[in-house]
């Protein structure tokens, strides 16, 4: 399966409502379903390498699977929302149990994994952390790429230099350098890989040249994030970790300015104690392309 398919979840807010995308790829209706959330700023497509080379391994052990990469609400396909305040936790988990609700609906799911990148680590903590959330079945797996309950506040200083404020671009490929400009951290790609992680972010912005696929005003709320609210938000994000009981697998960028080795090192220590694995000349967030990142997730949701 080279391509997955477009589906969309009508999900409740105080506005009237919008509609969450999400990419099926491989058996849509198998029991053992992957969800894969991507970071703040990015959408599903992040993850067209691993959930191939997931399907090619459950295929090789004669197991049907599912993986499903949601488009958070206000990014890639998904509607953007008409209050900008929408744009925080709350909305994103109902958005996941809705999707779910959804898919389980179509076909019963049996093992639940989760995949989650940056902010999609924190929505899979709260799935996985919050009781009596209304799951098909509980987080079985999950994987947590460069996030954790404590998250440094310069990365936080760093990543709204620029969220909501790209403008327009002339070439696909002018809008893939900006964005390689300010994604050191990923680390080291060629560049038939960064074009294909970066021509589904963009948009044809409707006079010829090309613009991010999300909606700026996801940087409304962002912006109202302070230093002390930040680490406030730190214990109540420690209680979400400390109830988890998914086996936890955390990944780190070695050079992570997000997840620093304390709060990585802590997280082996408490909770489900996550088992981590660091990814040396690479900051935030490894994408999941390398073989050697890949391998890792693959081998710990399949085996």
């Amino acid at each position: 399966m080279t391509q997955p398919e477009l589906l969309h979840t009508a999900c409740p807010d105080g506005s009237g409502g919008h509609r969450m995308a999400w990419w099926q790829w491989g058996d849509a209706a198998a029991p053992h379903v992957v969800v894969c959330a991507h970071g703040l700023s990015r959408q599903g497509r992040d993850f067209d390498v691993l959930a191939q080379a997931l399907l090619a391994r459950a295929a090789g052990l004669g197991q049907p699977l599912s993986v499903i990469c949601p488009d958070v609400v206000g990014r890639g396909e998904s509607d953007w929302l008409k209050d900008p305040m929408g744009y925080q936790f709350p909305t994103y988990v109902a958005d996941m149990l809705a999707m779910l609700a959804q898919r389980h609906a179509q076909a019963p799911v049996g093992t639940l994994d989760w995949v989650g990148t940056s902010m999609g680590g924190i929505i899979g903590m709260s799935l996985a952390g919050l009781p009596d959330l209304p799951l098909p079945a509980p987080i079985h797996r999950l994987v947590l790429n460069d996030v954790g309950p404590a998250i440094a506040w310069k990365a936080l200083e760093r990543i709204g230099q620029y969220l909501g404020k790209s403008g327009s671009f002339p070439t696909v490929e002018a809008a893939a350098a900006a964005m390689r400009a300010i994604s050191a951290g990923f680390g080291p790609h060629t560049d038939e890989e960064w074009l294909a992680l970066s021509r589904p972010m963009l948009r044809p912005d409707g006079q010829g040249g090309w613009r991010l696929h999300y909606d700026p005003a996801i940087a409304v709320p962002y912006a109202t994030v302070t230093e002390a609210s930040a680490a406030a938000g730190e214990a109540a994000l420690w209680n979400l970790y400390d109830h988890v009981r998914a086996q936890t697998l955390l990944l780190r960028g070695a050079d992570s300015d997000l997840l620093t080795a304390e709060t990585a090192a802590a997280m082996t220590q408490r909770g489900p104690r996550a088992r981590l694995v660091e990814f040396a000349g690479v900051g935030h967030a490894p994408t999941l392309v390398a073989p050697d990142q890949v391998a890792e997730v693959v081998r710990f949701l399949l085996g």
